[in-house]
């Protein structure tokens, strides 16, 4: 039985993994769209904004970190809607699998995918100058991963409950941009607006973006273990509903 279960993951992440290899233009657009707003606001907000003696575009580097992480996650919640209108689901719950085994590999295979854009990212950082050692990119590469389940989660959560691609891109542009320019990617945590601080600390992307800027940069306004510790709970969080979503979706 359990060996079922971990060729029945294996087999999804597979088929998420050839797709994700499929979308060349994909690869391309979610590597190219952090670093035009690198370039963009690190030289024009830059200009203006102050961030503690680090050089701007150092600074929001480990939000465009995070930004191809939740771009690259929640879209993969598409995928679940157009599995559904081909009836790829009904095929795959003919085989002996439960639908917690069907989640858990569709997240698998969407972190995989988020993780090698996240990846192509950091390269591409170590030649913008962005200060990386070994270390910190094995530790910024965890804290992504951590940071993964959760997104990767929540996308298929409302793919799950929604029936057309239009919708999906409608309700996921809703979520993703307030945790992208909530989590205080472009600006410091310090000095907010009492209403905006509630708001930023209660964004996950927040914990993930101080987190990797603690790690590449020494800067952050709250410790890595605090960071992790809240990470962890949203993954725990999303993953439990996650797979409620999925014993109830309609195929």
């Amino acid at each position: 039985m359990k060996k079922s279960i971990v060729k029945g993951i294996y087999a999804l992440w597979y088929r998420e993994f050839k797709v994700f290899l499929n979308e060349r233009s994909r690869i391309v657009s979610s590597v190219f769209l952090p670093i035009f707003w690198y370039f963009i606001f690190g030289s024009g907000v830059g200009s203006i904004t102050a961030t503690g003696g680090v050089k701007y575009q150092h600074f929001i580097f480990p939000g465009f970190l995070a930004m191809t992480i939740i771009f690259s996650s929640l879209f993969n919640g598409a995928y679940i809607v157009w599995d559904k209108k081909i009836d790829f689901l009904k095929e795959v719950l003919i085989a002996p699998l439960s639908r917690t085994t069907i989640f858990i590999g569709k997240v698998v295979g969407g972190m995989t995918d988020a993780l090698i854009q996240a990846s192509i990212l950091i390269i591409i950082g170590c030649f913008l100058g962005i200060p990386f050692t070994a270390f910190k990119i094995v530790v910024s590469f965890f804290i992504l991963f951590v940071f993964t389940i959760g997104l990767v989660s929540l996308g298929l959560i409302i793919g799950s409950f929604l029936e057309s691609p239009e919708s999906f891109g409608l309700v996921s542009s809703f979520v993703v941009y307030p945790l992208f320019l909530l989590s205080g990617s472009l600006y410091p945590l310090s000095n907010l607006p009492s209403w905006m601080k509630v708001l930023t600390h209660l964004d996950p992307a927040t914990y993930a973006v101080d987190g990797l800027r603690q790690v590449i940069l020494k800067t952050s306004t709250m410790s890595l273990a605090h960071n992790l510790t809240i990470i962890v709970i949203f993954d725990f969080v999303l993953i439990i509903i996650g797979s409620w979503a999925f014993q109830r979706m309609k195929l």
